[in-house]
């Protein structure tokens, strides 16, 4: 079996900092929560950012930077930034960091999509006004990812040689990436990050999940590379259920803020070290930033627009 590719999306756009106090917020805190979580096996770092302020998502480029360099010099990680971005931000506000970076990897969302987490907008107290109004605006939101675009983004960046975590929802999802591989605009090695559990998407049960694999199998043969993350509590049931189908696992807070039940993590590297316990366990290896980058047949962090190569101080495991 290949090895198992760790992922970690450090704080996403979609949790509110009054969900929990370990969310990364501030730029010293995602500087932290990367570090350590390449340091307890992440091999990519999956990135949003948020205002300082009062951890609102923005697509700012100058709160990106803030971090990016950090990471880029005191790890060995593959960076990935998101182009989903965050409710209300239009498609090139969602790309503004990305162009600015050109980074080995980013986020590629397959298809228009409902997410609602608008059930937890009575279940916390909140701490700022944006809070409350945000989650109950999921009710009647739709994340846009026509075909339009997703050919956008994949012409714009991939000119870069940036290449995609095309993250598919639901089973029409990978169809239409079928649909830009057979126009020639994504070529394989394709990374596949099959999502469950998300109210709107396909659900966090072992039918959803197979099924994904059979239509990935039948549609791209050996030319991709399987991840798998689960929303919530569904984080590690649906990622041990994916590596032992050979697929490779997301884990991070942006995901789920929980470590088991009704215990919230402490952090992201948290996430990491449980899934990786479970994963010696079971028996497999999980793959370094390198080899992490010769199975995706990524550019090289030499070509990433943040500065030189590392330097002696990398902290990578």
């Amino acid at each position: 079996m290949k090895k198992v590719i760790i992922s970690c999306a450090l704080t996403g756009s979609m949790h509110t900092p009054s969900m929990s106090p370990y969310l990364p917020i501030t730029p010293e805190r995602m500087v932290e929560e990367g570090i350590a979580a390449v340091r307890s096996g992440a091999a990519i770092l999956h990135l949003h950012a948020r205002d300082p302020a009062d951890g609102r998502p923005t697509p700012s480029p100058d709160v990106f930077m803030q971090f990016l360099p950090a990471f880029h010099e005191r790890t060995d990680a593959i960076i990935n930034i998101s182009t989903g971005g965050g409710p209300g931000m239009t498609l090139d506000q969602r790309l503004e960091a990305a162009i600015a970076v050109s980074p080995e990897l980013c986020s590629l969302n397959m298809g228009c999509m409902n997410i609602g987490l608008f059930d937890l907008a009575d279940r916390y107290d909140f701490k700022h006004e944006w809070e409350r109004p945000f989650l109950l605006a999921t009710e009647d939101l739709i994340s846009k990812n026509t075909f339009k675009d997703i050919r956008h983004i994949i012409e714009t960046l991939g000119a870069g040689g940036t290449r995609f975590e095309m993250e598919c929802y639901e089973i029409g999802h990978l169809y239409n990436v079928a649909y830009f591989v057979e126009r020639g605009l994504l070529k394989p090695p394709l990374l596949i990050q099959s999502v469950l559990g998300v109210r709107g998407g396909l659900s966090a049960d072992p039918d959803s999940l197979f099924y994904m694999r059979q239509t990935a199998d039948r549609l791209f043969g050996k030319d991709y590379v399987w991840s798998i993350f689960g929303a919530g509590r569904h984080q590690i049931p649906v990622c041990t259920m994916g590596a032992l189908m050979g697929s490779s696992v997301r884990v991070g807070l942006e995901d789920s803020l929980y470590l088991n039940r009704g215990q919230l993590a402490s952090s992201n590297s948290e996430q990491v070290l449980k899934i990786r316990r479970i994963l010696d366990e079971l028996g497999l290896e999980v793959a370094t930033p390198d080899e992490a980058r010769q199975m995706l047949g990524l550019k090289g962090r030499e070509t990433v627009k943040l500065g030189g190569g590392g330097g002696a101080d990398r902290l990578a495991s």
